[in-house]
């Protein structure tokens, strides 16, 4: 059989048409392989926190609106659309208080006493613009204000620091000015509003929530949520009330009395008046409470502020539950009994709603995972978001859940955050 020799030219076309089939041949291969991979696994949405511009306090230094340092105060927003257009969230950030001079000045130096090292801030959880993550106010008018001044945006007064430079203990008139701006940019014109925070933000919340009310309608729908503002006045393990102590702290430094109840200071203590077992007997407004009885911030920081108490070490318990010794459970069994006695009045409401887990953590709102998430912490078979907007809502009459003793609650995730 004769063999014919292919010219240079054949060899070189026989080759492009080789490597043309094989490139075929390799995407539909991956284009089969997505094929299979998407219809053998459920499909997942993975989306990432959108990124909020900070705006700072018109004409802020004029109505005394400062941070600590004296720098204008900020906020972030994100607008509304659709159905959420006129729809308000405003979440009040959290952080801690300062109740000397040194622990005010210290906090200039950074965003919770400046706004010179403040930045975009990413939105998520409750604050998120995704319906999956965020079912119930996704498209809502979300607003972040951020917190430097140390009192749980109430006090109003002045002082100097250790170098002589002054300190603006402003945190009420930040508010004032923030939610007046606010107004003035389209919440005035709300359908539905919802006052939020975590931490010493939630306690700002509770502080201010008949403040807010009173600034809508009577017709438009506004509602109050706590998350783990519900510090309570607890002795520590050494028999000392540190809590109740550096809070008076607080009061007296910069001078927060004005936003207390008027009817609890007819009868007890300025410092007593800021703990949430007290406000929420004055709150008129249909308040949420989210709370763990657990919270771990508290059992940090207000039941085991030192690491050793004789007999026990606890530095490795407060730091993780799950180190603690079985008489160390016994002691937070307790510190759940008294939050819970304390809540008495929230649950008798039949405006107010309630989701107390047993979970070892503190805000769970501004985080995907414990607000709404395979893995969140579930009550009823609700997550918290689920909970809230059925209380919001109106889609269920009672919404009070009280968790079990810990270790009870299985979806309780060692993944959730724990201060």
């Amino acid at each position: 059989m004769a063999t014919e020799l292919l010219s240079p030219l054949l060899q070189q076309r026989r080759r492009r048409r080789l490597a043309l089939a094989v490139a075929a041949a390799a995407s539909l291969l991956a284009l089969l392989l997505l094929v299979v991979v998407f219809s053998s696994s459920p499909l997942t949405t993975v989306s990432s926190p959108e990124r909020v511009d900070l705006t700072l306090v018109a004409g802020a230094r004029e109505k005394g609106a400062v941070c600590l340092d004296g720098s204008p105060a900020g906020y972030h927003l994100r607008r509304g659309s659709g159905s959420g257009a006129h729809n308000w969230l405003i979440y009040l950030e959290g952080g801690g208080w300062c109740n000397t001079v040194q622990s005010c000045s210290g906090r200039k130096t950074n965003r919770f006493g400046s706004s010179k090292f403040m930045r975009a801030v990413r939105f998520s959880g409750i604050l998120s613009n995704d319906h999956l993550e965020n079912p119930d106010f996704y498209d809502w008018n979300i607003v972040v204000v951020r917190y430097c001044d140390g009192a749980s945006f109430s006090g109003d007064a002045e002082g100097e620091d250790l170098a002589g430079n002054k300190l603006f203990f402003r945190g009420l008139r930040i508010w004032e000015a923030v939610v007046d701006e606010l107004l003035g940019k389209g919440m005035d014109t709300a359908k539905q509003a919802l006052l939020t925070g975590c931490s010493a933000g939630s306690l700002a919340a509770l502080l201010h929530c008949d403040d807010f009310s009173g600034r809508f309608p009577h017709e438009v729908s506004v509602k109050c949520l706590s998350d783990a503002g519900f510090f309570i006045d607890v002795k520590d393990l050494s028999g000392e009330r540190s809590m109740k102590s550096f809070i008076n702290g607080v009061i007296k430094l910069q001078n927060v009395r004005e936003v207390l109840p008027k009817d609890c200071l007819q009868n007890k203590d300025p410092t007593e008046c800021f703990f949430a077992s007290e406000l929420i007997k004055s709150i008129r407004t249909p308040t949420f409470i989210l709370n763990s009885d657990y919270d771990s911030w508290q059992i940090q920081n207000v039941l085991a502020p030192n690491g050793s108490y004789p007999g026990q070490a606890w530095s490795s318990c407060k730091a993780n539950i799950r180190n603690c010794s079985s008489t160390q459970i016994d002691v937070l069994h307790g510190f759940k009994n008294k939050l819970v006695s304390e809540l008495k009045v929230a649950e008798d409401n039949k405006n107010w709603g309630l989701f107390i887990d047993s979970c070892f953590t503190h805000c769970q709102t501004p985080f995907n995972i414990s607000w709404h998430s395979p893995i969140s912490p579930r009550l009823g078979d609700k997550t918290i978001a689920e909970a809230v907007g059925d209380w919001y809502f109106g889609r269920r009459q009672d919404v009070n859940y009280i968790d079990c003793e810990y270790p009870c609650n299985p979806t309780c995730s060692s993944r959730l955050p724990t201060t």
